[in-house]
This record gives C-alpha cells, sequence and structure tokens, in this order.
C-alpha cells in the first residue's frame, strides 16, 4: 500500500484530494492506474464504485467486515457504492444448484449482514442484475455482444477464475459468456472503480482492454483488495465449503474462540499466517489498534497502535500464538457482536438466516 502511494506523490494535488486518495489507496492491495485514480478524484468528485457478488451461502469476514470496511473509505471520499447483486450470474455459475429464488434469497440475507455490520448506507445503492437488466436490455446486449466480438474464446477462458472456476474445467456455454457479462457491467452501471478483489482481476483488465479497442479514453480504474487467507495451513483462500477455513457473520462465540485457536500460527513467522491476516486486514482495518491482555509473569497487557509494531513483536518473539490467539478471538467475536444480534432480534433477519443454513452450498 505504502508503494502505491508513493507512486502519485509526484503529483500536485490539493490537501484534500491527497486526503481522498491515501484513503482509497489504503484500500487496495494494486491499483490500475494510481494516476487515473488521481485525476478523477480532481475531475469527478462524485465518482461512482462497484462491486459485484454472487449470492452462494453464508457470509464470512472478508465479504463481511473487510467489505464494510473498503465501502465506508469510498463513501467518505465522495463516492456512491454500487453493489451489483448478480443473482443471474450466480445461476449460470450453477450456485445453489441453480435456484434463482434460493439465490435471492441468499442476496436479501448478505444486504441484512452489511445493514448490521457498520457499513454506512447513506451513499451505497444495491441493484439486482435480473431487474436492471431487463430494465434497458438494449443497453446490456448491445455492449455484451460488442465485447463477446472483440474477444477471443481462448482470452475469455483465461478469466474463468473470477467464477471460481479453472480453465481446465468442463466449463458450459453459461460459464464462457460469464466473463462477458461481467465485463459489460463495468459499463452499464457506468462504474469508474471497480472495487473488487485481486481474484477479479483479469475480468477488469478485460475491461480495460475493451476501452482500447473502442478507443475509449476513460478506463474504469481497478483497486483490488487482497484475498483473505483460509485459516488452515496452506489456505491461500477462505472456502466457503469448509466450515473451519473462515469466520462467518453469525458464527457464536464459541464457534470462534475454537476456530482461532485451531488456526494455523507458527510462532515468529509472518508469512502465510492466516492469524496475522486477519490482524491486519480485519482488526487493525476496522478498530485502529489491537490489546493483548497477558499475565504479570509473561509480560503484562500490551496496546498496539498499529500492525507493523505487532508483527515486529511477532517475528522477535515477544508475542507468542498463545497470548496473541485468544486476544484476536476477542476482537473478532466484538466485531460481529452487532450482526448476531441483528439475526436474533430482527425476525426477517432471522428468518433469511434460517433459510440460507438450511440450503446446500454449491461451488
Amino acid at each position: 500500500m505504502e508503494e502505491l502511494k508513493a507512486q502519485v506523490d509526484s503529483l500536485s494535488l490539493s490537501p484534500e484530494i491527497q486526503e481522498k486518495l491515501d484513503r482509497l489507496l489504503s484500500i487496495g492491495e494494486e491499483c490500475i492506474t494510481k494516476e487515473e485514480l488521481a485525476n478523477l478524484l480532481v475531475k469527478k468528485p462524485n465518482f461512482i464504485a462497484y462491486d459485484g457478488f454472487e449470492p452462494s451461502g453464508r457470509m464470512h469476514i472478508a465479504q463481511g467486515i473487510l467489505k464494510a470496511v473498503n465501502v465506508n473509505k469510498i463513501t467518505e471520499s465522495g463516492g456512491t457504492f454500487v453493489f451489483w447483486v448478480a443473482d443471474w450470474f450466480a445461476m449460470l455459475n450453477k450456485k445453489m444448484d441453480g435456484d434463482l429464488e434460493k439465490i435471492q434469497t441468499v442476496g436479501k440475507y448478505m444486504i441484512e449482514v452489511w445493514k448490521a455490520v457498520g457499513m454506512n448506507m447513506d451513499r451505497v445503492v444495491f441493484k439486482w442484475a435480473s431487474q436492471e437488466i431487463l430494465s434497458r436490455p438494449g443497453d446490456y446486449m448491445a455492449t455484451l455482444l460488442d465485447i463477446a466480438t472483440k474477444n477471443s474464446l481462448a482470452r475469455v477462458t483465461r478469466c474463468s477464475q473470477i467464477m471460481g472456476r479453472a480453465e481446465t474445467d468442463d466449463l458450459t456455454a453459461a460459464q464462457i459468456i460469464y466473463p462477458c457479462m461481467q465485463a459489460t457491467d463495468i459499463f452499464f452501471l457506468k462504474a469508474d472503480i471497480c472495487q473488487l478483489g485481486m481474484d477479479q482481476r483479469k475480468v477488469n483488465m478485460l475491461a480495460r482492454e475493451y476501452c482500447d479497442a473502442i478507443k475509449r479514453r476513460n478506463k474504469p480504474i481497478i483497486l483490488s483488495h487482497p484475498m483473505l487467507m483460509g485459516l488452515k495451513e496452506g489456505q491461500a483462500k477462505m472456502s466457503k465449503s469448509d466450515p473451519d477455513s473462515a469466520i462467518f457473520m453469525e458464527d457464536s462465540e464459541a464457534d470462534v474462540n475454537l476456530k482461532i485457536k485451531k488456526a494455523y500460527c507458527p510462532p515468529g513467522v509472518v508469512e502465510a499466517n492466516p492469524v496475522l491476516d486477519y490482524l491486519k486486514h480485519i482488526i487493525f482495518a476496522r478498530m485502529g489498534e489491537f490489546t493483548v491482555e497477558r499475565s504479570e509473569r509473561d509480560g503484562g497487557l500490551i496496546k498496539y497502535a498499529s500492525y507493523p509494531e505487532l508483527e515486529a513483536d511477532y517475528v522477535n518473539g515477544t508475542l507468542h500464538p498463545g497470548d496473541l490467539k485468544p486476544a484476536v478471538a476477542k476482537a473478532i467475536n466484538q466485531l460481529i457482536e452487532p450482526v448476531r444480534q441483528h439475526f436474533l432480534n430482527d425476525p426477517v433477519a432471522k428468518d433469511l438466516l434460517k433459510r440460507v443454513k438450511s440450503f446446500k452450498t454449491t461451488r
């Protein structure tokens, strides 16, 4: 993130624009490009950012807390955030066995999570793909067909990762057209910024390449957040199909405590350590500080004002996993408690969660 900021230091920006730019760059593992983002903030202060999501099961904390943090940074910087509820896309990708009613139920559940988790909804808009496309089918199809004609099958197939598929998978015709549709969404929604995960990079680049093909000057800016690790050793990404891989937004306090206790967290090792990943991208990003409670014999209470401070202590052995894990579990429980209460006390949310838990999650 510091590298991203350094690359725009040479631009002459007002303090207000620079503050917004720094805030937005703090979201991303990658920004394409920093100069375009700075120019957007100068010329279009009320910009549009978007993220599309397939309703496909219970929500984990990367989708919940991390997304709320990122959305709040965007709206605080003057943007309107559009959530593209990709119900038709989930159906094409065979989520929930392709049952559109189930998919839409999951979409409503996910919206309830974001309402409860602390996302500022003042400049947030939810648009359902099925409704929006049917409202302007001519506009959508014209762009979709043009993107499809300007790309080879091989180029589109390379985007299969965005659906959680490999290029070698036996893809259906629907899954072949899916990337072209996702690229179309960007232009259909008039999005200035694509704020999705790094796993969606290829299709966002497809949209930028399309701009080159049609000689469009203003390309969508890609602001990609990092993918949160799974809790088990060797899991580069959380898996909804493995309940022990992630913390879900309505997990009980006991569930959270057990999952963090079992999580991979070798002493002194930062690389591929999911507990530190949670600290960096979830806890510090949302809370801004972190406290570890230890006995006086083990060093007593210690407060960290930043993640780098904590990482340094972890590497040099001052902080041990046995002390770190309970504190991480406590912080996560604190963050998701409002969501638990919402699904416990709100009758609509409670019913949605009950129905979602009854669905079989498909890949």
